[in-house]
Protein backbone atom coordinates (compact mmCIF):
# COMPACT_ATOMS: atom_id res chain seq x y z
CA UNK A 1 0.00 0.00 0.00
CA UNK A 2 2.59 2.41 0.87
CA UNK A 3 4.59 1.27 -2.57
CA UNK A 4 1.56 2.81 -4.32
CA UNK A 5 1.53 6.18 -2.14
CA UNK A 6 4.91 6.61 -3.14
CA UNK A 7 4.41 5.36 -6.59
CA UNK A 8 1.65 7.95 -7.39
CA UNK A 9 3.82 11.01 -5.82
CA UNK A 10 6.35 10.04 -8.01
CA UNK A 11 4.22 10.06 -11.28
CA UNK A 12 2.79 13.04 -10.01
CA UNK A 13 6.13 14.90 -10.20
CA UNK A 14 6.85 12.96 -13.40
CA UNK A 15 3.73 14.33 -15.32
CA UNK A 16 4.36 17.98 -13.91
CA UNK A 17 7.73 17.92 -15.03
CA UNK A 18 6.78 16.53 -18.76
CA UNK A 19 3.99 19.32 -18.42
CA UNK A 20 6.15 22.07 -18.26
CA UNK A 21 9.17 21.41 -20.27
CA UNK A 22 6.64 20.38 -23.46
CA UNK A 23 7.53 16.66 -23.22
CA UNK A 24 4.87 14.30 -25.59
CA UNK A 25 6.05 11.43 -24.07
CA UNK A 26 7.97 10.08 -20.94
CA UNK A 27 10.26 6.65 -21.53
CA UNK A 28 11.71 6.49 -18.64
CA UNK A 29 12.43 7.36 -14.95
CA UNK A 30 15.85 6.75 -12.69
CA UNK A 31 15.02 6.54 -9.08
CA UNK A 32 17.14 6.50 -6.17
CA UNK A 33 15.76 4.16 -3.16
CA UNK A 34 16.87 3.91 0.32
CA UNK A 35 15.10 1.69 2.62
CA UNK A 36 11.88 3.43 3.35
CA UNK A 37 10.16 1.78 6.23
CA UNK A 38 6.38 3.21 6.91
CA UNK A 39 3.85 1.24 9.20
CA UNK A 40 6.23 -1.46 9.90
CA UNK A 41 7.18 -2.32 6.29
CA UNK A 42 9.81 -1.80 3.65
CA UNK A 43 8.77 -0.11 0.32
CA UNK A 44 10.27 -2.83 -2.16
CA UNK A 45 11.72 -1.96 -5.51
CA UNK A 46 9.69 -4.57 -7.32
CA UNK A 47 6.58 -3.63 -5.68
CA UNK A 48 6.96 0.38 -6.55
CA UNK A 49 8.13 -0.13 -9.98
CA UNK A 50 4.64 -2.11 -10.30
CA UNK A 51 2.70 0.32 -9.01
CA UNK A 52 4.42 3.40 -11.02
CA UNK A 53 3.79 1.26 -14.12
CA UNK A 54 0.25 0.14 -13.15
CA UNK A 55 -0.39 4.55 -12.64
CA UNK A 56 1.09 5.43 -15.53
CA UNK A 57 -1.55 3.59 -18.32
CA UNK A 58 -3.27 5.66 -20.08
CA UNK A 59 -0.75 8.63 -19.52
CA UNK A 60 2.28 10.02 -21.79
CA UNK A 61 4.07 8.11 -19.43
CA UNK A 62 2.97 4.77 -20.16
CA UNK A 63 5.70 2.22 -21.03
CA UNK A 64 8.05 3.81 -19.47
CA UNK A 65 11.19 2.10 -18.41
CA UNK A 66 11.81 2.20 -14.49
CA UNK A 67 15.50 1.88 -13.12
CA UNK A 68 15.12 1.49 -9.38
CA UNK A 69 18.76 1.90 -7.82
CA UNK A 70 18.94 1.20 -4.08
CA UNK A 71 21.11 3.48 -1.92
CA UNK A 72 21.83 3.77 1.37
CA UNK A 73 19.94 6.39 3.69
CA UNK A 74 16.03 6.24 4.51
CA UNK A 75 14.87 8.82 1.44
CA UNK A 76 14.29 8.49 -2.17
CA UNK A 77 15.49 11.08 -5.27
CA UNK A 78 14.11 11.55 -8.54
CA UNK A 79 17.41 11.89 -10.28
CA UNK A 80 16.67 11.55 -14.42
CA UNK A 81 12.96 11.82 -16.38
CA UNK A 82 13.59 10.89 -19.92
CA UNK A 83 11.25 11.51 -22.53
CA UNK A 84 10.75 13.42 -25.63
Amino acid sequence: MHDLHLANQILKLILDYAQKNKLKKVTGVVIELGEIVEHGSEIASENLEFNLKMLAQNTLAQGLNVDIQKVKGDSWVLKEIIGE
